[in-house]
């Protein structure tokens, strides 16, 4: 679907806002249990806790949602689930982890059969964008950090934080919400650093990011934080990873 279409398919599925409800935790567990998710997303449910995470960052139904970096649709497809028919989920993953890769083209395929009102959209990893005021409801999961992640590896190139911010003010409508979820790292001088050895970042940079570019922080949850987590340890490691401690942070874009 191209911009212009979606632009108009989303701004005709989301309700107005005086006739939004806003999901419930019953909502999201109902979206949990029901049948079909994949074996590898239900064994996430316990550490990823939606059925606390999406409520509190107020996601609603009839949303026309954007989750960006969505890796395999864990969360693409419980916020389609929630926001029902009327609402819109726009996956956003970039091309180096989507191209040529089979495992994640054929679960997107799958994924997109169960729910669909989900679309799947590529983009270079440092050239994301959308039509101004998409969405009512973006998730960022566990990923903001890597836009200071570099990686020949993985094709990763330097990415502007900056740039990419000023794309998602854009696409956001007034009103609208940004939920943000991320590893926590102690406070430190050289983000691009820790995040490259730890796959952390400072929840103060977090903040100041979406500050400098026009969002609200209305709101931060405890509900992820887990204070035994060793700061110092990459997410990957056995030890850690799925109990790590993690900021769920609420910005909203000025109405």
């Amino acid at each position: 679907m191209r911009p212009i279409a979606l632009a108009l398919c989303l701004s005709l599925l989301s309700p107005a806002p005086a006739l939004a409800q806003t999901a419930t935790s019953a909502d999201v567990a109902a979206a949990v249990a029901a049948p079909g998710r994949s074996d590898d997303a239900v064994k996430l449910d316990e550490s990823r806790r939606p059925a606390k995470v999406l409520p509190f960052l107020g996601l609603k139904k009839g949303d026309a949602a954007a989750d960006i970096m969505a890796g395999t649709g864990y969360y693409s497809e419980l916020i389609a689930r929630v926001v029902g028919p009327r609402g819109a989920v726009l996956a956003y993953e970039p091309k180096q982890f989507y191209d040529g890769q089979q495992k994640a083209v054929a679960a997107w395929d799958a994924l997109k059969k169960r729910e669909p009102n989900v679309t799947l959209e590529t983009y270079p990893f440092d050239a994301f964008s959308a039509p101004a005021g998409s969405f009512d409801f973006v998730l960022l999961h566990m990923v903001y950090h890597d836009l200071y992640w570099q990686s020949d590896k993985f094709g990763i190139p330097k990415t502007d934080p900056a740039r990419f911010l000023a794309a998602l003010f854009r696409a956001t409508k007034p009103g609208g919400i940004v939920g943000v979820v991320d590893h926590v790292a102690d406070p430190n001088d050289d983000t691009r650093a820790t995040v490259d050895r730890l796959h952390r970042i400072d929840p103060a940079v977090i903040r100041a990011d979406f500050e400098n570019a026009g969002f609200v922080l209305e709101a931060e949850s405890d509900a992820l934080r887990m204070p035994s987590d060793d700061h110092s340890k990459l997410v990957f490691d056995p030890s850690v990873r799925g109990k790590t401690d993690r900021i769920v942070y609420r910005f909203r874009k000025p109405a």
